[in-house]
C-alpha cells in the first residue's frame, strides 16, 4: 500500500491544513508520500520533509504550476499517481481539491470521495452528508482511492523527523486553452480564517454594515478570525471569503462567537466541529442553543457594543 497527500502550500511554507491531510494518510499506512506542486515551492518542500511519517518528498517545479490552475495540477497528480503506483491519493478539502481532484480521477478513470472524517480501514472511510447531519459509512471497490481530508476531523501531525528525502519530479504540460488571468486577495493582518484559534462569525441578527463593521472590530480586538452566513455574504453586506458553512468554509477553533446565527444546518456544517461555541441570539428557538456550549438571548449588535465597550 503507498499513499501520496497532495500538499497545501504558498511556495515558501506549508499550510497546516496539510499536516491534518498527513495525519489521515498515517491512518491508512506507517508512512505517506508528499506531492508538492507549484512554481518555486522548494522551501515548502523542505518543510513537509521534516514532517514526521512522511517518507518521500515529490517536487514537481515548474511555471504551469504557479497558481494551481486545477488542469494542470490534475494531469501532474495523475502522472504521479501512475509513476509510484500510489494505492490511496488523499488532497486537502478546499477549493483547490473541488477543482483539481474530480480532474484528477477522470483521468484516472477512478471514483473519487469528498471530505472524508475518519478512516475505518484501507477501503472504507466515513464522511458527512445531508449538511452535515448524518454520518456515512463508504467503501471503496477500486484500485486506487482518491479523497480529499476534511481537515477539521484529523489533529494535525505533530513532532517532526530527520527531513526524508526530496526528489524532483516532471510537471505535467501547460493545459490548453486555459491560461492564469489573475486573483483578486484583499490583504489582511487578521489571523487565517480556516486554521484560526478564535473565529467571529455573524448572521442576519448583525442586521446591516453598521452591525457588521461592529462585530469586525470586535473581532480586532480580540485577535480573531471574521467568518459570516452565507446570508449576509447575499445581501453584500460581508465578502465571500469570510463564509462559514456546507457551500463556504470548514472551520474547527477553539472559540467560535455565533453573533445573530439562527442555527441552520448549512451553516453548522461548517463550524460544529469547533470546541467551545458561543451564541448571542434574540430568539430563544434558535436551533443554534441547542448544539452550542454557551448562550445568551439578547440582541446580537448591542452584545458587540458592550463586549467591545469592555476591552
Amino acid at each position: 500500500m503507498k499513499v501520496l497527500v497532495v500538499a497545501e502550500h504558498d511556495c515558501r511554507s506549508l499550510k497546516s491544513v496539510t499536516l491534518s491531510a498527513i495525519a489521515a494518510a498515517l491512518k491508512f499506512a506507517p508512512e505517506t508520500d508528499v506531492l508538492v506542486a507549484g512554481s518555486g515551492c522548494g522551501a515548502a518542500a523542505q518543510a513537509a520533509a521534516a514532517v514526521k511519517g512522511v517518507h518521500e518528498v515529490l517536487v514537481a517545479d515548474a511555471p504551469q504550476l504557479a497558481n494551481q490552475l486545477p488542469e494542470a495540477l490534475a494531469a501532474t497528480v495523475a502522472a504521479v499517481q501512475r509513476e509510484g503506483a500510489y494505492t490511496h491519493v488523499l488532497f486537502v478539502a478546499g477549493t483547490t481539491a473541488k477543482a483539481a481532484m474530480p480532474r484528477a480521477a477522470a483521468l484516472l478513470d477512478v471514483q473519487c470521495i469528498s471530505e472524508i472524517a475518519e478512516v475505518v480501514d484501507e477501503q472504507t472511510v466515513r464522511r458527512f452528508i445531508y449538511a452535515g447531519s448524518i454520518l456515512s459509512t463508504v467503501k471503496s471497490s477500486g484500485q486506487i482511492l482518491m479523497a480529499s481530508v476534511r481537515p477539521t476531523a484529523f489533529e494535525p501531525v505533530a513532532g517532526e523527523q530527520a527531513p526524508c528525502a526530496v526528489r524532483a519530479t516532471a510537471a505535467a504540460a501547460a493545459p490548453r486553452g486555459f491560461e492564469f488571468v489573475s486573483v483578486a486577495a484583499e490583504k489582511s493582518d487578521r489571523p487565517d480564517l480556516v486554521t484560526a484559534k478564535i473565529v467571529v462569525s455573524g448572521g442576519r441578527g448583525v442586521i446591516d454594515d453598521a452591525g457588521w463593521q461592529e462585530l469586525v472590530r470586535f473581532a480586532d480586538q480580540i485577535g480573531a478570525a471574521v467568518g459570516s452566513t452565507r446570508a449576509l455574504v447575499d445581501a453584500a453586506i460581508s465578502p465571500s471569503e469570510t463564509q462559514v458553512g456546507q457551500t463556504g468554509k470548514i472551520v474547527a477553533p477553539q472559540l467560535y462567537f455565533a453573533f445573530g446565527i439562527s442555527g441552520a444546518i448549512q451553516h453548522v456544517a461548517g463550524m460544529k466541529d469547533s470546541k467551545v461555541i458561543v451564541a448571542v441570539n434574540k430568539d430563544p428557538e434558535a436551533p443554534i442553543f441547542e448544539m452550542c456550549d454557551y448562550y445568551l438571548e439578547a440582541d446580537a449588535v448591542e452584545t458587540i457594543k458592550e463586549l467591545s465597550a469592555k476591552l
